[in-house]
């Protein structure tokens, strides 16, 4: 038997970007086995994709975090904003962490992350929401922190 999940966001009348983007995100994320793999992968993705920037060129990794904090602040959530601020510092300080190993750790997280993103869409029945839209790939990562902040009983 599988249980779902209900999110705490709602897209009623004047409803704001992000809890619309949030709600439709959700609604291809709602198996507990496919959130779980979210919450794990996502950061891991995203982690993975900035350290093979920053292989290629640093300024490559930080314009891209700069271009993805612009995103965040257009959606006019600061809680979301203070959330992506805080995980963009720790993921460059992951980076800078790894020094001359960078590339092949970023490579290997970034294939087998990927690779069960795809397991949980299969768990999940449903398919990746960026294959509709390439915005939800900024929004995979409120997603895993809207589910954070809700179990913190923190509103954004």
């Amino acid at each position: 038997m599988t249980t779902q999940t209900t999110p705490s966001w709602t897209t009623g009348e004047g409803a704001r970007r992000i809890d619309v983007l949030l709600a439709h995100y959700g609604e291809s994320h709602r198996h507990p086995v496919n959130e779980f793999i979210h919450v794990l992968a996502i950061p891991a993705i995203m982690f993975s994709l900035v350290g093979l920037l920053f292989a290629l060129h640093p300024w490559a990794a930080y314009a891209f975090l700069a271009l993805s904090l612009v995103y965040y602040v257009r959606l006019r959530s600061p809680v979301f904003l203070v959330v992506m601020v805080l995980w963009t510092a720790l993921i460059l300080a992951a980076v800078h962490a790894l020094g001359e190993r960078v590339l092949p750790v970023s490579a290997a997280v970034f294939v087998v992350a990927w690779i069960f993103q795809f397991i949980g869409h299969k768990v999940e029945g449903k398919k990746p929401s960026f294959f509709e839209d390439l915005q939800y790939l900024y929004v995979g990562p409120l997603f895993v922190a809207a589910l954070g902040l809700r179990r913190l009983g923190i509103r954004w």
